[in-house]
């Protein structure tokens, strides 16, 4: 059986506990009047159930903090105060001190509930200076099995001290948020490759061809190159060479863009309800 505050489990529990918010109000012991404390938050079980009032004994025990059962305080809403039934000083001297690091499991609860369990708590016979109430009470009851219901003189809710208590359940709300999932890196490598051009050129060459002139043996009188040795002429030749150079071009263009694909996802999750008890044997009851 887990407790928990009732401001720690959901923000809109916050505000409103009650029909009017009990926490701040002073608490009073019911038969004397006197001022015990303030009730500083809420202890509810796991289904939303109302188990404690976490109370600040500012007014008798400076810092000391115990649980007052559900069904041991009355609701004063007319006054804005809430009645402890049935405490005494030394009752609360001999509640267990809690403290939010303290777990709040069986074992604790049962020193709590063993100091209320006592004959006088609620006006009983006997005297609580005749009892030691720091001493361990034996367990009367059946940890594995115990539940809230086997003792409604702690936890029973009566329509008359407590008739305005809200009752709670959760539901699911959806909402988005968003988150990355990665990105993706875009960049540019260069890759070589040998490329082939074919250039046509030109390339000179001399041919020298040897004819008989049309005047064949017919006398002349020699000039100045006759029979001259050496150099007769020059004929220059040229050729073609590739010139190779290369140059940068365009070869096409990358878009990158971002798109939104829309898609449902359907979750589950356990959602808690209040109902109410009401526990009113052979008494007439009316439900509206």
């Amino acid at each position: 059986m887990v407790l928990h505050k009732l401001t720690d489990l959901d923000s809109s529990h916050d505000d409103v506990a009650l029909e009017k918010d009990i926490k701040g109000l002073s608490v009073y012991v019911e038969s004397t009047d006197d001022k015990v404390g303030t009730v500083a938050d809420i202890l509810v079980d796991e289904e939303g159930n109302f188990r404690y009032l976490l109370v600040d004994l500012g007014f008798w025990i400076f810092g000391k903090k115990v649980l007052l059962p559900i069904g041991r305080c009355r609701i004063d809403y007319d006054g804005d105060r809430v009645y402890a039934v049935g405490m005494t000083r030394q009752q609360a001297e001999s509640l267990p001190e809690y403290d939010d690091s303290l777990a709040v499991d069986y074992d604790y609860e049962e020193r709590v509930r063993g100091v209320y369990r006592q004959p006088n708590a609620i006006g009983g016979i006997g005297t609580l200076e005749s009892r030691d109430l720091s001493a361990p009470v034996t367990p009367v009851y059946n940890r594995d099995t115990y539940t809230y219901n086997d003792e409604p003189d702690l936890y029973g809710m009566d329509e008359e001290n407590h008739q305005t208590l809200r009752l709670y359940q959760e539901r699911l709300v959806a909402s988005k948020k968003r988150q990355k999932t990665g990105e993706v890196s875009i960049s540019k490598h260069v890759e070589t490759e040998t490329a082939t051009v074919s250039t046509p050129v030109e390339r000179e060459r001399v041919v020298i061809e040897r004819v008989t002139p049309v005047d064949a043996g017919v006398a002349v009188s020699p000039d100045s190159t006759a029979f001259r040795e050496g150099t007769v002429t020059n004929v220059e030749l040229y050729e073609e060479i590739p010139e190779i150079r290369k140059e940068t071009f365009v070869r096409e263009e990358v878009r990158v863009k971002k798109v939104v694909d829309q898609d449902t996802v359907e979750s589950q999750e356990t959602v808690r309800r209040e109902e109410l008890d009401v526990s009113a044997p052979g008494l007439p009851v009316d439900r509206a």
